[in-house]
This record gives structure tokens, C-alpha cells and sequence, in this order.
């Protein structure tokens, strides 16, 4: 069946319709759209009006059969709902793919008419013991006429649109609680933003949006969706709050540009944002500036470490946009930066536009990640078991384009730390990356991919292993489930963990196919020393899977929750606390009952919710490296202190080899346990030095609760990379200051891994 979402209709240059999903898409005569079958095996339905679009110069008339049948019904009622009336009859369906399309087939959609599309990527839910995911279309859309002549289509119907012709600015008003969307409409094109409260100017004051104030309160460079959300004035009071941002990088450190900018780089009489302003803002009794402060919308600058401020050209591409909404009455004014002589705007101002939205609409909150820079880009996202954790807290943050608690209310990640060594913890992890490796090459494909060796795990079993570049460095970590004889799952970090397996694939001519099950399953994961007792009794396994409380350390069972009739689950003895623990997984719709029966079975036990700060501690006491923290695609696995999933006696080709070899000789540097000194707080990169010389650098650290002391990982050096090295960490400069550490056993908290083997 077609899972059925609210209809999205904003537009992209590029866009994703998700497995078990639908899009909605605005388009033009003479546009033309390629819809491309990522993963391959996934059908795709195309729904249009009457001789509206033809595909590749074919006929795309045949009515579908089967399940596309039943698809192609669900999408005309999703389109009856979305439009309006009865109209999704009269529609033709389309047969983009059948279920058996390879990876990267490719439709090309040209369209005769404008009008709206709805395109479909149908398929149902896949079970945890199952290897056939929904997965998703690519869409990019290439517009007839410049793109400055295009519009994203609207998110919901507008108050109110405003137009910003480029190297100009507009003055509008918003009423609190309504949404102010600022959009880049060709790509590349700095928008200066300016807000005031319009009940103080009425007063005769002004309080507009201060940079310094919310860098501050917020304790970010600049806000973004989510908890540190908010624009401040000079009074600590908020004025907007950012829900949407497709971009990400922006400037709050600048001013608009000003005559002055343009008259001391030889262009007098330049147009600038500042007199631009001035203008605009003229009739609202709001004075005029040499140079206004604004938050810059699309600037990219970054602060060098020697201090300097620098730029460059916009991350934005057309139909780029940020939400805001307005937290009470406001005038603002938006401007189309003026500058053309330096990359500011991609050396080309272009248009802005502002959309107004009623406030009664409510929008999800979320970042745009692309997995690629040329990727479409994907919304943050809730996890199934959202509903159950938002109901303990509001502390989310936005983590790998998902929404995770970070503590929980009545808890706090002391309390929540010690329930996991002392008793257990339910932990939210769906945000970690699922794929299915499948076929008849599957094991040839993940003995390439991988440092550990395939042909030794059994079916049901599970190993961690380092996914590697052919330079040696880490793509990234991760766990492979050996779901059958040729059926492997790959669990990780990275969504281009998948692309990459693809590529390796198709380069080695080995028939396996590689599609994403992220969205297909999520997991929960139960930690501490009570986690057995609280999940033996609640899982029931058939007489052909392992009984939970024989489950050993890295193995896994298949089973549901309760009975024979209950939820279907896949249950791992695996986890990221160094204490015993396990993973349930199971399909996103089943996730709230799935917490509500291990909350249920927990509460005898002490069971207690835990959030992403805990977990920091808990992780870094027991040695479990974190991406971009102990490892990155410059180190390699000896060097991320994970050498042991680098087996000398894998005789088989795989990625990085070679460089492995030498380096399993010769390593450059050693992940480290440190011992700190005193009670001063070390983070992720600090240097460390013995004398004058710098050795290495802090990856994690911690004050551990259980041992009551502050620990660190660090990559130092090889050659004093021993127990007992003495070494200092350097704050400030890395000179002026130094706080004493020693080498210490790795890791800090049960380094013989009793625990966690019981």
C-alpha cells in the first residue's frame, strides 16, 4: 500500500520521495524531470493530468496491475485530499518502475502543461527479519527559463508575498505567531534580515534583532531549529524563532553592507543594503543607520583560527529558504544584498522573496542535510519513538537528521547515567543508518567493503568492523548483521555508507543490491545490568530462534513482544554503554507500543530514560569511539584504537588493505586513555604536549561519575604512546596554560569487558 503523508509541495532543485511515500510537485511547460530509482527494486507511480507530461517519448498510459493497482488508488485518494474535490480521477497513472527496475534506472518526465505532479515510491512495511525495504526516488527538476523566474511552490497558502528584486530592500509587517519564509529564489543570494517590535516602536523606541544578544543567550554562532532556536533584542527579549533552514550557514557577526564598504574598495555611489534599508524603513519612524546590523541570511563567512573573518560564495541554491515565526508583532525588512564585487553573492545579486504564512499553520521543525552537495536534500525527522519521548522532555536536539532527546525531565543525565551502571536505561538510537545487502554476490560484496572477515560470521550473528577509503582512513564504523546465507544488514552512521557499497558494487560487477531500511527500523536500545530480566520476560522467541536469556554477546534473535500474536521484532545483544545490553528493533508504526511494553516490563527494575548526554559518558569510559571525534576519513583504524577490527589473517582482497598492512607495522599515532589531573574541565581538541612539543590531540573527555576522576581519549603519537607517559593538556593557547595527565589503561572503565559479556 501507499503510506500516505501530508502533501508536501516545496520545491527544490532536487528532492526525495521516500520509500512508502508521495511528493507533490509544482511544474511549469517545458520543464523537464528525471526521476531516478536510487537503490533499484523500488516501483514509482507518476500521477498528472491528461496529457500533461510524456515519459522518454513512450506511452505512459498502460494501467498497472496488482499492487501497483492498489498504489496508484491510495495515490489518487492522497491527491483527492491534498487538491481538493474528486480531481485525483481524473488523473492519469503512470508506471514510472516496476518492482523489478535496477539501481539508478532513470525516467525522464517532460512536461507540456503546467501543473502539479504527484509522484509515488508505493511499498509497505518491512518486518525486522525481512530484507526488502520501501526505499527512495531521486527527483530533480530542470525548469524551463532562467531560475530566477521560478518560485518554489508555496508551503501553504500565503498571506502575503513580497518581492525583493535584487540589490534592493522591502519593509513589511507580521502579526505575532504568523511565519515569515525568506527565500533565495535563484541560489547564491545574501538576504539581510531586520525585525523590530512593533509595539515598542509605536512607543517610540526601537528594539530590533541584536546579534551579540543572541549569540549569547542562545550560545550559538547563529540559531537553529530546535532547542537554541531564538532571536533576541537588546532587552533578552525574543522576536523570531527559526523552525526551517535548508541551508545551514549563515552570518550573524556582520553588518549589511554600507557606502563605506563600496567607497574604501574604490566604488563610490555603489548600491548597498544600508541605504537600502533606510529607505524601506523610512515610514515606520524608524531612523536611519550608516550601517545597519542584520542578521545576514545565505552569507557564508567563517572565523579563521588566527581570527580573521572571510568569505565566500553562498551555500544556497534556488528555492533554498529560512522559516521564521514571528513571537510577536513585528516590522521587518528583508533586502537582496547589493554586492557584485567579491563572492558575497556569487558575484550576481538575484531576487529574494518573502512569503507570509498564517500562523493557525503548524510546521514541522528540521535542518535540510544532503548526504552529497549535489544531493537532495532531506528534512530532520522524528523517529517512531517520538510521541513516548517528547512526553518526558523537550530537550531535543537535532542529531544526523534526526530529532533525539538529550536529557529527560524528572531525570537528568546524572540520574540517568547511574540507572545504566546501576539498574537499566531505554535509549532512543533510530537515528543510526540501516541498509540490506542482498544477492547472490552479498558476501563477496561485504568481504570487499569491510576490514573483518564475512566468511566467518554465521548466520545470526553480529560483528563490529571499520568501513574504509582505499587510503586507509575510515569512512566509518559499524555492525554487520548476518541476516542469511547471502543477506547481510549494515548498521552505521553515515547515509553514504550505502552509496558507497553501490559504487563498490557496480565497479566490481557483483550482483548484490544495496537499499536503505533507515526508515523501515527503528531501535530501541535497553542497557544495564537489569536489562535481561526486564526483556526475558517480554520477548517471546519461536522454537527455531535463540531464547533472549541465552542469547550470547553479539548475537541476535528474531521474535515479537509478548506472544505469538504479537509486535514482530529483531532483538540484538548489542549497545554503545559497556554494560550488558540489548537492541530491539522493529518497524517505525509499532515503535510506541514497543516503549510502552518496555516501559512497562522496566518500571519494577528501575528502568529510567536516557538521553544523548549520558550516553557521552557512558560511551567514553568504556573506549567506543564517536565519528568525527576518535575517527575520521584521516584515520585509520589503529589510529581510531579500533585496530582489532583489522584481522592480519584476512587473506581476501578488501578496501584499504594495503595501507593497513603498513600501518599495522607502523602506526603514526595511538588512541589513548588519559588520567587528568585535578577537577578542570578538557574537551574534544585539546592539544597535547610533553615540553614544548605537541604530541596529539583530546578526542572525548569526561568526569566520569564511577571513577570519580576526569578521563580522556586522545590520539598521540606512537612513540609515547605508552601507560604511565607523562603528558600535558593545553588550554588557552596551549602554552599559558597546562593541566597534568598521565597514560592510562584503555579503556577506563571495565577494560576486560566483564560486564557487558555476562
Amino acid at each position: 500500500m501507499l503510506l500516505i503523508d501530508p502533501a508536501e509541495r516545496v520545491f527544490f532543485d532536487r528532492l526525495v520521495v521516500a520509500g512508502g511515500h508521495h511528493r507533490f510537485l509544482g511544474v511549469r511547460a517545458g520543464d523537464r524531470v528525471e526521476v531516478v530509482n536510487r537503490d533499484g527494486g523500488q516501483p514509482g507511480l507518476l500521477l498528472a493530468a491528461p496529457d500533461m507530461v510524456s515519459i522518454d517519448g513512450t506511452a505512459t498510459d498502460v494501467p498497472p496491475s496488482g499492487g501497483l493497482a492498489d498504489a496508484l488508488a491510495d495515490a489518487r485518494a492522497a491527491w483527492d485530499r491534498a487538491i481538493g474535490g474528486t480531481a485525483g480521477g481524473a488523473c492519469v497513472g503512470h508506471v514510472l518502475f516496476a518492482d523489478d527496475a535496477p539501481e539508478g534506472a532513470t525516467a525522464v518526465l517532460h512536461v507540456a502543461r503546467a501543473g502539479t505532479l504527484l509522484l509515488a515510491a508505493p511499498g509497505g512495511r518491512m518486518e525486522p527479519g525481512q530484507n526488502s525495504p520501501p526505499t527512495a526516488l531521486d527527483v530533480t527538476l530542470h525548469g524551463a527559463g532562467p531560475a530566477g523566474d521560478r518560485l518554489p511552490d508555496p508551503l501553504a497558502p500565503p498571506l502575503e508575498d513580497v518581492r525583493v528584486p535584487a540589490a534592493s530592500a522591502r519593509a513589511f509587517r507580521v502579526r505575532k505567531g504568523d511565519y515569515i519564509q525568506i527565500i533565495d529564489v535563484a541560489g547564491r543570494q545574501c538576504s539581510d534580515f531586520l525585525a523590530f517590535d512593533a509595539a515598542a516602536l509605536a512607543e517610540g523606541e526601537e528594539f530590533g534583532l541584536d546579534a551579540t544578544a543572541t549569540r549569547t543567550v542562545m550560545g550559538l554562532a547563529m540559531p537553529l531549529p530546535g532547542l537554541h532556536a531564538k532571536f533576541l533584542d537588546a532587552r533578552l527579549r525574543p522576536l523570531v524563532e527559526v523552525v526551517q533552514d535548508t541551508v545551514g550557514r549563515h552570518d550573524a557577526f556582520l553588518m549589511a553592507c554600507a557606502p563605506r564598504y563600496y567607497e574604501d574598495a574604490g566604488y563610490p555611489g555603489h548600491a548597498n543594503c544600508t541605504d537600502n534599508f533606510n529607505a524601506a524603513l523610512a515610514g515606520h519612524g524608524i531612523a536611519p543607520r550608516a550601517a545597519w546590523p542584520a542578521i545576514n541570511f545565505f552569507y557564508n563567512t567563517n572565523v579563521a583560527p588566527c581570527g580573521t573573518i572571510t568569505m565566500d560564495e553562498p551555500w544556497s541554491r534556488p528555492g533554498d529558504y529560512v522559516l521564521l515565526r514571528a513571537l510577536t508583532d513585528l516590522v521587518c525588512a528583508a533586502s537582496s544584498c547589493a554586492d557584485d564585487i567579491d563572492p558575497a553573492n556569487g558575484w550576481q545579486p538575484t531576487d529574494i522573496h518573502v512569503r507570509i504564512y498564517d500562523g493557525h499553520h503548524a510546521f514541522a521543525r528540521g535542518i535540510a542535510h544532503r548526504m552529497t552537495p549535489d544531493a537532495p536534500p532531506v528534512f530532520s525527522r522524528e523517529t517512531g519513538f517520538h510521541t513516548r519521548t517528547q512526553a518526558l522532555t523537550a530537550r531535543f536536539v537535532e542529531y544526523r537528521g534526526f530529532w533525539l532527546p538529550s536529557s529527560f525531565d524528572g531525570y537528568g543525565p546524572v540520574a540517568e547515567y547511574w540507572a545504566c551502571r546501576e539498574r537499566a536505561c531505554v535509549m532512543d538510537l533510530s537515528a543510526l543508518r540501516k541498509f540490506e545487502i542482498v544477492g547472490p554476490d552479498a558476501e563477496a560484496l561485504m568481504q570487499y567493503a569491510v576490514t573483518r572477515d564475512m566468511r566467518k560470521l554465521a548466520v545470526g550473528q553480529v560483528v563490529y568492523t571499520a568501513m574504509c577509503y582505499p587510503h586507509g582512513g575510515m569512512l566509518d564504523d559499524g555492525t554487520v548483521f548476518r541476516m542469511g546465507p547471502q543477506a547481510f544488514r549494515w548498521v552505521c552512521g553515515d547515509d553514504f555508507c550505502g552509496q558507497w557499497l553501490r559504487d563498490l558494487a557496480r565497479a566490481r560487477g557483483l550482483a548484490a543490491t544495496v537499499r536503505s531500511s533507515t526508515d523501515q527500523l527503528h531501535n530501541l536500545a535497553v542497557q544495564g545490568p537489569k536489562s535481561r530480566e526486564i526483556l526475558s520476560g517480554l520477548i517471546w522467541t519461536p522454537p527455531h530462534q535463540t531464547a533472549l536469556a541465552d542469547l550470547k554477546w553479539f548475537r541476535f534473535t528474531i521474535g515479537r513482544i509478548g506472544d505469538a500474536q504479537g509486535i514482530p521484532v529483531l532483538v540484538s545483544r548489542t549497545g554503545y554503554t559497556g554494560e550488558l545490553g540489548y537492541e530491539i528493533w522493529c518497524h517505525p508504526d509499532h515503535a510506541p507500543a514497543v516503549w510502552d511494553a518496555v516501559w512497562a516490563a522496566g518500571q519494577p527494575h528501575g528502568l529510567a530514560p536516557i538521553g544523548l548526554d549520558a550516553l557521552d559518558w557512558l560511551r567514553i569510559e568504556a573506549g567506543l569511539v564517536f565519528a568525527q571525534y576518535e575517527f575520521c576519513s584521516e584515520t585509520d583504524p589503529f589510529e581510531a584504537g579500533i585496530g582489532f577490527t583489522v584481522p592480519a589473517a584476512k587473506d581476501e582482497a578488501y578496501v584499504g588493505q594495503d595501507i593497513l598492512r603498513q600501518r599495522r607495522e607502523a602506526p603514526r599515532r595511538r588512541l589513548v586513555g588519559l588520567d587528568v589531573a585535578g577537577n578542570e574541565t578538557v574537551g574534544h581538541g585539546d592539544p597535547v604536549y610533553v615540553g614544548r612539543a605537541r604530541v596529539g590531540v583530546v578526542t572525548s573527555a569526561t568526569r566520569s561519575p564511577i571513577l570519580k576522576r576526569t578521563i580522556a581519549l586522545a590520539q598521540l603519537d606512537a612513540g609515547i604512546a605508552t601507560v604511565g607517559q607523562a603528558v600535558e593538556i593545553g588550554k588557552l593557547d596551549g602554552q599559558q596554560k597546562r593541566i597534568a595527565a598521565q597514560v592510562a589503561p584503555f579503556p577506563a572503565y571495565d577494560p576486560q569487558k566483564t560486564r557487558v559479556r555476562s
